[in-house]
């Protein structure tokens, strides 16, 4: 997969490692700073770390990482090129980016937004 200015590409792990990248977190809890290397699914170290891209009801009922549901979004503050489908129309409408289908490639800042199943639009946040 292809890499860019956002940095969102790959999976985490220590501070000081040059293997390794920091992926900021925003959620409900506060912010978290994780230490993945690069080439990490965003979904899977979020879900490593504890925090779930998904909502009460999706927690269950998802499609497991497979890009199928939509459920897993996030809100990418480090700007980054649409690269799935899904995250095309994402882009387009304002809404969330599929965590699945992201890798952590370099340092980035994402956003788990408030949702009450999918998430809404915002033409104000990436």
């Amino acid at each position: 997969m292809a890499t860019d200015e956002s940095g969102v590409g790959e999976e985490g792990a220590e501070d000081d490692d040059p293997e390794r990248v920091e992926l900021t977190v925003e959620h409900g809890e506060g912010t978290s700073v994780l230490s993945v290397p690069p080439g990490t699914n965003l979904r899977k170290a979020l879900l490593n770390a504890g925090i779930s891209p998904y909502t009460a009801l999706t927690e269950r009922a998802n499609c497991g990482g497979r890009g199928l549901c939509a459920t897993c979004g996030v809100r990418l503050l480090t700007p980054r090129a649409p690269e799935h489908w899904h995250d095309r129309l994402a882009a387009r409408f304002g809404y969330p980016r599929l965590s699945c289908q992201l890798t952590v490639t370099r340092d980035a800042r994402v956003r788990t937004p408030e949702k009450a199943v999918w998430g809404g639009r915002s033409h104000d946040e990436s």
